[in-house]
């Protein structure tokens, strides 16, 4: 019960010093692109608020658990996903240099029209939806067993505890706190991992030697989260918003270093997971190694998941705002930004009540979605516009077969966890660009 009461003073006490250190956005371009005196982020604040906005609770929360079930195979594999802010960087940096796009959906309507823009819409809308819960479950894991009255408290009042300060600042308040969120999140990882190589019974040598390097054990979902890779952070307006408000350079140089600086936190947390499993431990690794080392260090990784989490909510919710108010031209006020932020806190803690699963959040939305890879990685390349209905919905067609495991297994060739997963994308992603190019070829 003594912890529980500190967990609760953790989430109430940095959710309203957050409140109140946020700057209050009286102006669109403070709500919608955290301008704030004029000035657009710099590359240091921009690279953290990159990192800590990816960083969140639950991919914190399945790089321990990937340690604990794969060993060090296991942080690295999904690690992979990391190689998403480059492919960003880039790609974006393009758009704005040489196609002097001021965003993603100006470049999809102008080339491919307003219908095509709206399908990516929902797509990305229901990114947005994914991320609310998926991330507040891991707070809720917490306070209680799922499915009981503390889990439930502890992921409604953190929800709207985060929801409070975004509300103020929108995208400002989303960024400003990022800083704040990612030097705690520095620290508090330091402690963890200082904390864990005191023991006399773990080493580096333990963790290098902690998993096999296999398709079976680990490497399905490394190969999985390269190819996602190249269209995954398309769909995650968290990140691609974050493209379009500083320099070109600025922003090109700030997705490279969150790329290399990202992937290696997600190394060192699945380090937690390493060291449950040489202690035979089994369930929430973070959770399990918390209790392990006693009350103080479990509050510690309770506040790491806390600020990851808030970190990720709220820019969730500023990104949803901007979707709905700007990129959809529906209401550009910060008022009716406000009103969509309290609409996505709703519809998106409906599943937690559904026992849905943290980790589909991300493999599922990231196979529904590569239909996008040769849409941006091919963005200066004339095509019809029906190649753009054909890739997505092709795309669609195999996050299907993943959903619903309907996918051939003779198409299938590696075994173990994660090879259905591997093989649909891979053969998604090539059937998507097949698809893309055959208009363009039938018209020659």
């Amino acid at each position: 019960m003594e912890v529980i009461n500190w967990q609760w003073i953790l989430i109430i006490c940095s959710s309203v010093t957050l409140y109140f250190l946020s700057p209050l956005a009286k102006t669109t371009a403070q709500f919608f692109k955290a301008v704030h005196k004029k000035k657009a982020p710099n590359t240091l604040v921009l690279t953290g608020s990159l990192i800590i906005s990816w960083i969140f609770a639950k991919s914190i929360t399945n790089a321990a658990n990937l340690g604990l079930s794969f060993g060090l195979v296991g942080g690295v594999a999904y690690a992979g996903y990391y190689l998403s802010f480059a492919v960003a960087g880039v790609i974006i940096y393009q758009l704005r240099s040489k196609g002097n796009f001021k965003s993603i959906h100006e470049f999809l309507i102008s080339k491919f029209g307003k219908n095509a823009m709206a399908i990516f819409s929902v797509l990305i809308a229901f990114r947005l939806f994914n991320e609310v819960w998926s991330n507040t479950m891991v707070i809720g894991n917490y306070f209680g067993a799922q499915g009981t009255s503390g889990y439930y408290w502890a992921i409604i009042i953190f929800t709207l505890l985060t929801l409070s300060y975004a509300l103020k600042g929108g995208l400002s308040s989303s960024i400003f706190t990022d800083v704040i969120q990612m030097v705690l999140f520095a620290v508090l990882l330091i402690i963890i991992l200082a904390t864990i190589f005191s023991t006399d019974d773990f080493s580096t040598q333990q963790i290098v030697t902690s998993g096999t390097w296999s398709f079976e054990l680990g490497l399905n979902l490394f190969f999985a989260a390269i190819i996602q890779s190249f269209s995954y952070p398309f769909h995650d307006p968290v990140l691609t918003d974050r493209g379009f408000i500083s320099s070109p350079k600025v922003t090109r140089k700030s997705f490279l270093w969150a790329s290399v600086l990202g992937a290696i936190c997600i190394v060192l947390f699945s380090v937690i997971g390493v060291y449950a499993q040489t202690k035979g431990m089994s369930g929430q690794a973070a959770v399990e190694v918390g209790k392990a080392f006693g009350v103080v260090l479990l509050l510690v990784i309770n506040f790491i998941m806390i600020t990851s989490a808030a970190s990720t909510l709220d820019s969730t919710f500023s990104s949803f705002s901007k979707l709905i108010a700007i990129d959809l031209n529906i209401k550009k006020t910060v008022s009716f930004g406000r009103i969509t932020m309290l609409i996505v806190a709703v519809l998106g803690t409906i599943p937690v009540f559904l026992n849905a699963e943290i980790l589909s959040a991300t493999t599922i939305s990231g196979t529904m979605v590569i239909g996008l890879t040769p849409i941006f990685i091919f963005w200066n390349v004339k095509v019809p516009k029906i190649s753009f209905y054909l890739s997505v919905f092709c795309g669609l067609l195999f996050g299907f077969f993943l959903i619903f495991d309907v996918f051939p297994e003779a198409f299938i060739f590696t075994k173990g966890k994660y090879a259905s997963l591997l093989w649909v994308n891979v053969w998604g992603i090539l059937s998507c660009i097949i698809l893309y190019f055959i208009p363009k070829w039938i018209k020659k």
